[in-house]
């Protein structure tokens, strides 16, 4: 199962408001994302969850919570306390991959564990508070890179 992690990032590394709200609406760039993630479970934090406000249509939607007594009002949602345990339940259900799809503190955690990025960077600056992490370049090649109008997507593999 490769571990993929998804995101779209401002020029000045901003990814969110830490109200929640989204920095940008970039109709093609969701239009990647929801194609790219179709189908395959998304594991995300619970601030991204409740942003979104209901689970995402075609994929299994894995929320993590500390709180052990977290639920939301959807009972498709699967609930973990960790994002460990969350990827260990993917493993069981054998995907061929799953996203890593937010925030902030979710990435940070996904970052050393993932096997592949899937980073839209934006061609603008953004208002937010919530960054992406920093990475180790030298730990990643570019497999693949997609020009867009407002964004360009490059995707890192892990290096052997």
């Amino acid at each position: 199962m490769k571990i993929s992690l998804i995101v779209a990032v401002a020029k000045n590394g901003v990814i969110g408001k830490s109200n929640g709200q989204m920095s940008w609406h970039v109709k093609d760039e969701f239009k990647h994302f929801k194609n790219t993630t179709l189908g395959f479970p998304i594991v995300m934090g619970r601030k991204t969850f409740e942003t979104l406000g209901k689970p995402l249509k075609g994929r299994l939607n894995i929320v993590v919570s500390r709180n052990i007594n977290y639920r939301t009002d959807f009972e498709e949602v699967v609930v973990k306390q960790s994002l460990q345990s969350a990827i260990d339940y993917c493993r069981e259900l054998k995907p061929e991959k799953i996203f890593i799809i937010g925030g902030g503190e979710i990435y940070k955690q996904a970052i050393p564990l993932a096997d592949e990025m899937i980073i839209s960077f934006m061609k603008f600056e953004a208002e937010g508070e919530i960054k992406f992490p920093g990475f180790d370049a030298g730990q990643w090649q570019i497999e693949k890179t997609d020009d867009h109008e407002l964004f360009e997507i490059f995707r890192y593999e892990r290096k052997k």
